[in-house]
Order: C-alpha cells, then sequence, then structure tokens
C-alpha cells in the first residue's frame, strides 16, 4: 500500500484526498508521512466526494469496506486476495454490479515488463503448444496481521498463490481446473500457528500442466522481499521470465545489508495507472471481482488438498 499511495501522489491530476486505517498510529504515521488528511472512520472519509477508494486492509475486512464504498464512489480498488471466502468474493462482486461501482482487483504483476513481454510472446505463438509452466513466488515471513488466521484467512499459499494464477489465468485465459497440495507450517518457522510453505501442481482447462512453490522461504536479510518467477515449456522451446529482475545491487553500511534496487517500470505504478485510466475513460476493470474470486479459489482448493491429501476438482467447491 505504500508504494500505491507513491504512486498516486506522483500522477498528474490524481489528489489522495484522505485516508483511514483502524490503527490510529499507523494512520498518524502515514498522515504525516505522505502529507495527507486523516479521517477519524471510514465512512467520514467516504463522505469525502470521492471518485475512486483503494481498499488495502486485513483480509478479512475486505467485504465490510467495500459494501460500505459500493454506491458511494465510482470505482474501488480492492487488495488481493479479493476475500477469504468464496461467499464474500461473490458478495462484493454482487453488491458493486448492483451499485454501479467498478470493481478491481490489484493483481500488480500483470503490469511487471517481463510479465507483459512473456504475455506478447505467447499471444505471438512463439513457443507453440505449451505444455508446462513451472512458478515460484517466494516471499519473508511478513508478520502482523498477515499469520493471524481470522484476519488473513491462509497463509504463505493464500498470500502468493493468487498472484500467481491471474497472470495463468491472464496468459490463456484458461481456468484451473484441478489442485494437488502439501502445505506445511514450519519451513523456517516452527510454531508459526499458519502455513509458511505451499507445493501446488495443478491443471489448467486447456491441458496445461503446472506447478507452484508459493511459500515465506526468504529470510529477512534476503535481499528484496521476494520473487515471482515463471518457466513456460513449449514444442518450440523454453522461454524464462523473472519479475523482479530489473535492478542493480547495492551494499550499504545504513541498511546493513546488500539490497537490490529496482529501475525501470514499476508494476505497481502501472496497476495504478490502469485503475486511474479506468476512472477516467469509464471502461470496464482490466482485473474483475471474478478474476480475483477464481484466484482465491484455487488457493483455497489447495488448502482442501492438502487437507484431504487428495486432488480436488474446482467444479466440486
Amino acid at each position: 500500500s505504500t508504494s500505491y499511495v507513491r504512486s498516486l501522489l506522483a500522477m498528474p491530476g490524481v489528489e489522495v484526498a484522505g485516508m483511514y486505517d483502524g490503527n490510529e498510529a499507523l494512520a498518524a504515521e502515514w498522515s504525516e508521512r505522505f502529507a495527507v488528511p486523516r479521517f477519524a472512520g471510514a465512512g467520514d472519509l467516504l463522505a469525502a466526494g470521492l471518485d475512486a477508494v483503494v481498499v488495502c486492509s486485513e483480509n478479512a475486512l475486505h467485504r465490510p469496506y467495500v459494501e460500505q464504498a459500493a454506491g458511494r464512489v465510482k470505482a474501488i480498488l480492492c487488495e488481493k486476495p479479493i476475500s477469504t471466502t468464496t461467499a464474500d468474493a461473490q458478495a462484493m462482486i454482487d453488491i458493486c454490479r448492483a451499485a454501479g461501482t467498478k470493481l478491481q482487483i490489484a493483481f500488480p504483476v500483470r503490469f511487471a515488463p517481463s510479465v507483459i513481454e512473456l504475455k506478447r510472446q505467447l499471444d505471438a505463438g512463439l513457443l507453440g503448444e505449451v505444455f508446462t509452466v513451472n512458478c515460484t513466488n517466494h516471499g519473508s515471513m511478513p508478520g502482523g496481521w498477515f499469520i493471524d488466521r481470522d484476519l488473513a484467512g491462509g497463509g504463505a499459499v493464500l498470500d502468493h498463490t493468487v498472484h500467481v494464477i491471474d497472470v495463468l489465468r491472464w496468459f490463456w485465459g484458461a481456468e484451473v481446473t484441478e489442485v494437488y497440495a502439501e502445505i506445511g507450517d514450519s519451513l523456517l518457522h516452527p510454531g508459526l500457528g499458519i502455513d509458511d510453505a505451499g507445493l501446488l501442481s495443478f491443471t489448467l482447462s486447456n491441458g496445461i500442466y503446472g506447478t507452484l512453490d508459493t511459500s515465506w522461504s526468504r529470510p529477512p536479510s534476503y535481499t528484496i522481499w521476494g520473487d515471482v518467477k515463471l518457466e513456460i515449456l513449449g514444442e518450440r522451446g523454453v522461454v524464462y521470465g523473472d519479475t523482479l529482475h530489473q535492478y542493480v545491487s547495492v551494499a550499504s553500511n545504513a541498511a546493513g545489508k546488500t539490497r537490490w534496487a529496482g529501475y525501470g517500470s514499476d508494476m505497481d505504478a502501472g496497476l495504478m495507472a490502469d485503475f486511474v485510466d479506468m476512472i477516467r475513460t469509464g471502461r470496464d476493470p482490466s482485473i474483475t471481482g471474478e478474476d480475483g474470486m477464481a484466484a482465491m479459489q484455487v488457493a483455497l482448493a489447495a488448502y482442501e488438498s492438502a487437507r484431504t491429501g487428495q486432488p480436488v476438482k474446482l467444479a466440486n467447491l
């Protein structure tokens, strides 16, 4: 959400009219840091005559905030995952449709330059028939509400699966039909109480077979927050994309470690530019509530597979 605010503040003709956070200390810090007015409640913020809102709350609170905003703004950008249950996701989609408010889900990976180029090559038929896709979405364990099951709805598997599945659905317009998963909660964090590791294998409706490592497997000392990598094998060759491979390596005593400083196109800025363009032009969202629900359902199927030890067909959820 920090990068979202920065991106919006840098865009010509965009005013960040205010913010609300239930954590008063955090709200005060952000208000001072970004020179953005702070409101005492979500209702007060919505009464300020806004065009749109960005919801970056805990996952379990997405639905109430979206329901509160529907009909009072033109558009809502909701952080991923859309929610923690199919019922909540469908309710969010339904109320926004009924209220005439456009609902977009925040999947910034679609706007990464390497992902855009991968899609261009796939659309051009570079690989011919595609057989497999092997993916990773690693990260550091985020702590805070992300490891509170009631607020997050799940750990690493829910946190990271949705990013990759959304990209694959976008690439091929195909749905995941079956998932098998093994999930653990003690990879690097014994006693965490929520999953920090997951390995998924899945089949798409177009016959492509995929794998995904979706784990909080990067230590706090890691150079960046994690990775999103894709390797796609087809009859004419293989392509490999590293979403975050736009960086220079910086060793800094101030930071206490070597880090990667990004350059080039920023995928979060691309997401926000797309959202603002939707508001200005009145077009439909590029990433819909239905897209968000479909990606979330794959993560939920992974949890069910790990619980039963069996593959889960998405149609049976």
